[in-house]
């Protein structure tokens, strides 16, 4: 005799909190996350299915499989796991359990997901951040990304968080970790920037002049006819 799960039916998608890692695309046109354990192979987007990590043709989430997107019952629980060593640059994704999915103690295991809100956390050097740039390491197809602030990107491939949020679309909404998730970096009027979307891109822009305009310096300094001995 097999004993049945109990069967809920919520009138509402559940809210689960899970750390993940944004991506990029290598053409530069679609954005997303990847995950920080077993489905950290696939990246994945705003509103996705899901799918098994382990090439089985059954349904996520099956019960006598690990598959299936997973995530937490408290923020709580999910931000402490950002203090570990590898998960440092990782951010904080709300989401709504779509579909199937299996209910544990600390969280569930589902069919489909719907990333609402995304936290980024400060850059490395302390600072607030402001974009994600390339953090140096990536998935096929896919650059991986962390938190930068204006004055830390530099040259390297970056998106403001407002252009993250357009590019993944699906109404995510992005916001760095202590603003006002009121003021998020999502599409706010019918040109699809606020004020405060605007002084962000501003400023990363400003922040790349002005790391240019130090290389020509440099450049110009060690032009010809300068340091040159006889």
């Amino acid at each position: 005799m097999r004993l049945r799960l109990p069967e809920e039916r919520p009138t509402e998608p559940p809210t689960g909190y899970k750390i993940a890692h944004p991506v990029l695309s290598h053409d530069g046109t679609r954005a997303g996350f990847t995950g920080v354990s077993l489905g950290g192979a696939l990246p994945y987007g705003v509103l996705a299915d899901a799918a098994c990590v382990y090439g089985l043709r059954h349904r996520a989430p099956h019960r006598r499989c690990a598959c299936g997107f997973h995530c937490v019952h408290e923020r709580a629980v999910a931000e402490a796991m950002l203090c570990t060593t590898e998960h440092r640059a990782a951010v904080l994704l709300e989401v709504s359990v779509l579909g199937a999915y299996i209910r544990f103690e600390r969280g569930f295991r589902y069919a489909r997901q719907r990333v609402r809100v995304a936290t980024v956390g400060p850059c490395a050097c302390g600072a607030a951040a402001s974009a994600l740039a390339d953090a140096g390491w990536g998935r096929p197809g896919w650059r991986g990304l962390a938190p930068s602030c204006a004055g830390c990107v530099r040259a390297r491939t970056s998106l403001s968080l407002a252009a993250f949020a357009r590019l993944a679309g699906e109404g995510l909404r992005v916001v760095a970790r202590g603003g006002d998730p009121a003021r998020t970096a999502g599409v706010t009027g019918a040109n699809g920037l606020g004020v405060p979307e605007l002084v962000a891109e501003a400023a990363l822009l400003q922040a790349r002049l002005d790391w240019f305009q130090t290389q020509l310096a440099r450049l110009g300094d060690h032009g010809p006819g300068r340091g040159r001995q006889g």
